[in-house]
């Protein structure tokens, strides 16, 4: 039974998270180079900075990865605090773009996007290079996801894991809990999603058990960015913890809210797979349209809560040396 369960779960896992990584990679050298550039120069308004959060997560498929490149240049000095928060905003909805594609159920695709992309990959343009290692990537993605139904049968058929679920169910928070302890090991919001929809389609878990899983996986993606901060400036620590209370609110805010998600998404759709991707899309486009109005009462409200204990003298200086590069 172990034996049954930790194979497909072990494999499953590692094509999803190598198919991300491949896509990610080839989406990055194709766009990636003037990625920082489009940030430093696009984000004057929270507007602006919403739409380059949103592009760049899907460029480069990971929400994780562009708050870290967001802490750098904050770090640097290139883009100030107040410009990130859009930012931030953005890369919430922009994870939603790849857990729509994983719910089109395109697992049948696995192996022809593999062999395609395998075979751009050994072109001598590197244009083309790059685009197959996206292809080879989301093959890899679906064939993970492929494997991780082998493991659902016998989970379905375990009386433990089922009770354990169970009890689970009377509690959307341990759903939470769940999904941000799960979502902070593997460094993978859309891998834990991912394992959810497949749980859900063999009625493992319920619905809101399912969606709670899901918040708690929004939470657990912040665990990246507050590492990465670490010894960097005042800025960068306030985008980390942005990042972090915006997703924690949020979650909270709709936590009692799961029953009447579940019945929109239903009403959406009858796959359950896509009720989960819709239902995150729900959840992060709403937080983000109504916070996006309020970008800088947020920005202050979290330079209060973390307050830039340098001398005025010295951000002055900084504040000068940021403008005259960008001259």
């Amino acid at each position: 039974m172990i034996v049954s369960i930790l194979a497909p779960f072990t494999f499953g896992l590692t094509f999803f998270l190598f198919g991300m990584y491949a896509m990610r990679s080839g989406f990055q050298n194709l766009a990636g180079k003037k990625m920082e550039e489009w940030m430093g120069r696009f984000t004057r308004t929270p507007l602006h900075s919403f739409w380059i959060g949103l592009f760049a997560t899907f460029v480069l498929q990971s929400s994780s990865a562009v708050t870290v490149l967001t802490i750098g240049l904050t770090n640097a000095g290139i883009i100030q605090f107040t410009q990130t928060v859009g930012i931030i905003l953005g890369t919430n909805l922009g994870t939603t773009v790849t857990t729509e594609l994983v719910a089109l159920k395109l697992e049948s695709f696995a192996i022809p996007m593999l062999l395609i992309g395998v075979a751009l990959w050994l072109m001598p343009r590197r244009n083309i290079r790059c685009i197959g290692l996206v292809v080879a990537g989301f093959g890899l993605i679906f064939l993970g996801i492929d494997t991780l139904k082998v493991m659902a049968k016998p989970l379905e058929q375990s009386e433990t894991f089922r009770s354990l679920f169970l009890e689970s169910s009377h509690s959307i928070w341990l759903g939470l809990i769940t999904g941000i302890i799960f979502t902070a090991l593997i460094h993978s919001g859309s891998a834990t999603t991912v394992i959810t929809m497949g749980l859900l389609s063999h009625q493992i878990l319920s619905m809101e058990t399912a969606l709670a899983i899901v918040l708690g996986a929004n939470v657990g993606t912040c665990f990246t960015a507050v590492i990465a901060a670490i010894g960097t400036n005042t800025a960068s620590k306030q985008v980390a913890w942005c990042h972090t209370l915006f997703n924690v609110a949020g979650a909270i805010v709709f936590l009692p809210f799961l029953s009447q998600l579940a019945l929109v998404s239903a009403f959406l759709t009858d796959s359950p797979s896509m009720q989960i991707a819709h239902s995150q899309t729900i959840f992060n486009l709403v937080c983000s349209l109504v916070a996006l109005p309020f970008v800088p009462q947020i920005a202050r409200f979290i330079q209060w809560l973390i307050p830039d204990r340098r001398r005025p003298t010295d951000l002055t200086f900084r504040k000068k040396m940021v403008s005259s590069r960008w001259k």
